[in-house]
C-alpha cells in the first residue's frame, strides 16, 4: 500500500485550517482517510474561544480513531459521534448556536477486504479509481449549485444558507448534520486507488480548468500530491481572478491532497 499526504497553508502567516490523516487497522487489511477543510471564521470569532485549527484537529482526531477502531459503525454514524464529542469539548465555554461556530467540510474513505466506503459533506472531493482506469468523483454539490450572487453576501450565507434547508451543510456542532452527507460504498474489487482533496487543491480543475477529474487524479498518482499543490500555486500567482474564487477574496487557499494506492 502506498500513501502520500500533502497539506499546505494558503498563507504562511496564518495557521493551516485543513486537517488530514491516514489510519491503518491493526490487521493491516483496512484503513481510513480523513480530510477536513476548516471554514475561516468571521472577524468576531463566531462566538467561540477556539480557533478553526483547534476544531479541525479535535474533529479529525476523533474521526481517525472512530473510523479505524469501529469498522462496523457506518461513516455517517462515526461523523455524528465525532461532532458530538468535539462539541462537548467546548460547549461550556462557547456559543455553539452561532451560525459561524467553528466548522469544516468533510471527506472520508474507509476500506476493508470487502468494501470501500465513502462520505463527503460540502465541497471536499473524493476520487475513486477503478481497475480499468475510470475515475469516479464523489461530491456534495449543494454549495456549487447555489447562485454566486448569494455566496458573495456573507450576511446571506450566515443567516439563511449555512446548515439550512435549501442551502448547504458543514460539520459544526450538530451531530444530525451527518445524515446530510453524500455516503455509500462499493466493492473493494472496484477501487484500486483513491484521492481526497480540499477545495484549495481542486482549484486545478474547478477554477483554472487545467484538466478533468481523471487528469487531476493521473497527476496525483504519477507525480504525487505535492506536484498538484505546486501547480495550483503557480496558477494562482499568475491569475488574479483567483481572488474572486467563490467570493472569498483569497489568492491562495489552504490546499490538502491525500493519495492512497490500495
Amino acid at each position: 500500500m502506498r500513501t502520500e499526504l500533502v497539506s499546505e497553508p494558503g498563507d504562511r502567516a496564518r495557521p493551516n485550517e485543513d486537517f488530514a490523516s491516514v489510519g491503518l487497522s491493526a490487521s493491516g487489511q483496512g484503513g481510513s482517510v480523513v480530510l477536513l477543510d476548516g471554514v475561516t471564521p468571521p472577524a468576531d470569532g463566531g462566538g467561540c474561544l477556539h480557533s478553526v485549527p483547534w476544531f479541525t484537529a479535535r474533529l479529525g482526531g476523533a474521526l481517525t480513531e472512530l473510523t479505524v477502531s469501529l469498522p462496523d459503525v457506518p461513516l455517517a454514524e462515526a461523523l455524528s459521534r465525532a461532532i458530538a464529542r468535539t462539541a462537548d469539548a467546548h460547549a461550556r465555554t462557547c456559543d455553539l448556536s452561532h451560525p459561524r461556530t467553528p466548522q469544516a467540510t468533510v471527506a472520508l474513505a474507509r476500506w476493508s477486504p470487502e468494501t470501500v466506503e465513502y462520505l463527503v459533506l460540502c465541497d471536499a472531493t473524493l476520487l475513486l479509481a477503478s481497475p480499468e482506469g475510470t475515475v469516479a468523483p464523489v461530491r456534495d454539490d449543494r454549495l456549487a449549485l447555489l447562485p454566486r450572487a448569494l455566496l458573495r453576501s456573507a450576511a446571506t450565507v450566515d443567516g439563511t444558507l449555512r446548515n439550512k434547508e435549501g442551502g448547504f451543510f458543514t460539520a459544526a456542532a450538530d451531530p444530525a448534520v451527518a445524515d446530510r452527507a453524500v455516503a455509500g460504498s462499493v466493492p473493494r474489487t472496484e477501487v484500486v486507488s483513491l484521492a481526497a482533496l480540499s477545495d484549495g487543491a481542486t482549484r486545478w480543475t474547478e477554477t483554472f480548468h487545467e484538466g478533468d477529474w481523471t487528469s487531476l487524479f493521473t497527476l496525483v498518482r504519477e507525480d504525487g500530491p505535492r506536484a498538484l499543490v505546486e501547480k495550483v500555486r503557480v496558477l494562482e500567482d499568475a491569475d488574479a481572478t483567483a481572488r474572486a474564487f467563490l467570493g472569498t477574496g483569497k489568492t491562495h487557499d489552504d490546499a490538502t491532497a491525500v493519495y492512497v494506492d490500495l
